[in-house]
C-alpha cells in the first residue's frame, strides 16, 4: 500500500512537470500571428524599362513590399506578379497602376508611361483588321449580338470550352436590352465604343458592379457606358484575347473585360469569358457584323415515296414510335376484347398532367417524304375509357403530318385531321380513318404525329390505340 501511494505521488509530479514544460514552450511566435501594418502608397514602388529591341514593349518590376502585385497597364490589359510586361502598339500616354497586397492590407500607386511613336508592326495580327475593318476604315466595324442563333448567350463549367450548362434559344432575351447593343471596334487609336441605348443586360451576381440590383434574376440596368475605352488583341500561350480598357465589356455584363476569341471571321464572332462573381463559370457570346444577313442554305430534301407503315402493337412493327411528353407502353393488355378489336395486345397512351404534358404525343419521322398522291389515308383504332373527365380532357384523336426540317416550328405548316369520339362510343373500340387526299399536291411532309386528348391544357387522360396503318 505504501508503495502504491509513492508511485501515485511520483506520477502526479511527473504530470505537473510536463504541463509546465508545455506551457513554457508556448512562445509568442506560436500564437495567432497578428496582422501587419497596412501598406501606404510610399511602399508601392516599381520600375519601368522599355525593352532593348522594341520601345513599345515595356518591362515592369515591383520593388516594394507585398506578397502579391497586381498590374493595370492602362492599355486594357492586366497581370499579376512581381515581373510583368505590356505592349503598347500605339503612341500615347498611358497610366500604369500597381497594387500590392500585404498581410496588413493593400495600397496602390501609378506612373505615366509615354510611348513616343506607333509601331505598325505590332498590329499585324489579322484579328485587328477582322474586328475593326482596318486602319482605312475610319468609322470602325460595329458588331451586334447574333440573337437568332442558338447559344448566342451560354454558360458552362470553367474547365470546358463549350456552354454545356445552358444555351439561349433564338430571340430568347427579347425585351432585356440585350439585342439593341452595338459594339464598335476602331483600329484608329484602338477606340472601342459600346452603345447600349440606355440599358444593359447584366448577370444577376455581377449587376451591382454597374449600379444594378442584387437578386436572383438577370436585370436590365440603366447604365451609361464610358466614352474613353480602348481595345487590344493579345496572344497568351497561343490563345487570342480581346481586352477592353477601363472595365469596359461586351454587351452582357459579367464584371470582366477580357474575352477569349474562339472563332472570328469577317461576319461572325464567338467569344468566351469568365465570371467575376462565380469562379466556376465560363460564359459565351455570339456576335455578327451589324447588317450581316446570314445566307439561307436550302435543306437537302429527302426522297419522296409512298408510305408503307403498320403497327399492331403486338408483333414487330415497320417503324418505332417516339413518345414525347406522355407515357406510352407498347403491347399492353387489351382492356376490352370485343369487336371491333379482339387483339390481345394494344398500345397504352397516357396524357400527362401539368405543363409538361400539354403538347404530348406519339410521333415518327421517316427517312423519306410522303407521296400523298399514292397513299393518303391513315387508319387507327382507339378506345377511350369513360372514366376520363371529358369536361377537362378532349375526347379527340388527331393525326398531323409535319415537315421535320422546320424543327420546333414544324407545327406552323402541318396538315391536321381531327376526329371526335362521342359519348356513346366511350368504353368501346372505334375504327377511324384520317383522309389527307385533299393535300395530294403537298410534298414536304415526313413526320406523323398522333395526339389524343387535345392539347394546350394540363389535364390528364388514359387512352388505348391499335392497328395503325398508313399504306
Amino acid at each position: 500500500m505504501k508503495s502504491l501511494k509513492k508511485t501515485t505521488k511520483t506520477s502526479i509530479w511527473i504530470g505537473l512537470c510536463l504541463m509546465l514544460t508545455i506551457l513554457a514552450s508556448c512562445k509568442k511566435d506560436d500564437a495567432v500571428k497578428e496582422l501587419g501594418k497596412a501598406p501606404t502608397t510610399a511602399d508601392v514602388q516599381f520600375t519601368v524599362t522599355p525593352t532593348s529591341t522594341n520601345a513599345n514593349v515595356v518591362n515592369f518590376k515591383s520593388t516594394g513590399l507585398g506578397f502579391k502585385a497586381i498590374w493595370d497597364f492602362g492599355n486594357g490589359a492586366t497581370a499579376e506578379g512581381v515581373d510583368a510586361q505590356a505592349s503598347y502598339p500605339l503612341a500615347g500616354t498611358y497610366t500604369v497602376k500597381l497594387t500590392i497586397v500585404t498581410d496588413g492590407g493593400y495600397a496602390s500607386t501609378t506612373k505615366t508611361v509615354v510611348i513616343a511613336s506607333t509601331n505598325p508592326a505590332m498590329l499585324t495580327d489579322p484579328a485587328f483588321t477582322t474586328l475593326s475593318g482596318g486602319l482605312s476604315n475610319a468609322t470602325g466595324k460595329t458588331w451586334v449580338i447574333d440573337q437568332t442563333q442558338q447559344g448566342h448567350l451560354g454558360v458552362g463549367p470553367i474547365g470546358s470550352q463549350f456552354p454545356d450548362w445552358y444555351q439561349a434559344g433564338p430571340d430568347e432575351k427579347i425585351g432585356t436590352g440585350f439585342y439593341d447593343d452595338e459594339m464598335t471596334f476602331n483600329m484608329n487609336a484602338l477606340k472601342y465604343t459600346y452603345a447600349n441605348n440606355g440599358t444593359t443586360f447584366a448577370n444577376a451576381s455581377n449587376a451591382p458592379g454597374i449600379g444594378g440590383p442584387t437578386g436572383s434574376s438577370d436585370p436590365t440596368v440603366n447604365y451609361t457606358p464610358a466614352t474613353n475605352l480602348t481595345w487590344l488583341v493579345t496572344t497568351v500561350n497561343g490563345i487570342k484575347y480581346i481586352t477592353i480598357s477601363n472595365n469596359g465589356f461586351i454587351s452582357y455584363y459579367l464584371g470582366v473585360s477580357q474575352y477569349q476569341i474562339l472563332s472570328l471571321t469577317n461576319d461572325e464572332m464567338w467569344l468566351r469569358c469568365l465570371d467575376k462573381s462565380n469562379a466556376g463559370n465560363a460564359w459565351y457570346l455570339k456576335l455578327i457584323r451589324k447588317g450581316y444577313v446570314r445566307p439561307v442554305i436550302p435543306p437537302v430534301q429527302k426522297p419522296i415515296q409512298a408510305a408503307n407503315l403498320t403497327d399492331d402493337f403486338q408483333n414487330t412493327a415497320t417503324f418505332t414510335w417516339t413518345a414525347e411528353n406522355m407515357d406510352y407502353v407498347r403491347s399492353y393488355d387489351n382492356p376490352s376484347k370485343f369487336p371491333v378489336n379482339t387483339s390481345a395486345k394494344v398500345g397504352y397512351y397516357e396524357k400527362r398532367t401539368g405543363p409538361d404534358g400539354q403538347y404530348g404525343n406519339l410521333n415518327v419521322t421517316m427517312p423519306y417524304r410522303f407521296d400523298l398522291t399514292a397513299k393518303n389515308k391513315i387508319r387507327l383504332k382507339v378506345f377511350l375509357p369513360g372514366g376520363n373527365d371529358f369536361t377537362k380532357v378532349a375526347p379527340t384523336v388527331s393525326i398531323k403530318l409535319q415537315n421535320s426540317l422546320l424543327g420546333g416550328n414544324a407545327w406552323t405548316t402541318q396538315l391536321e385531321v381531327v376526329k371526335t369520339i362521342t359519348a356513346a362510343q366511350y368504353n368501346s373500340w372505334v375504327q377511324l380513318e384520317f383522309d389527307f387526299s385533299a393535300y395530294t399536291a403537298q410534298t414536304l411532309y415526313d413526320k406523323i404525329v398522333v395526339q389524343l386528348g387535345g392539347e394546350g391544357h394540363v389535364n390528364p387522360g388514359i387512352f388505348y390505340i391499335d392497328d395503325f396503318e398508313f399504306k
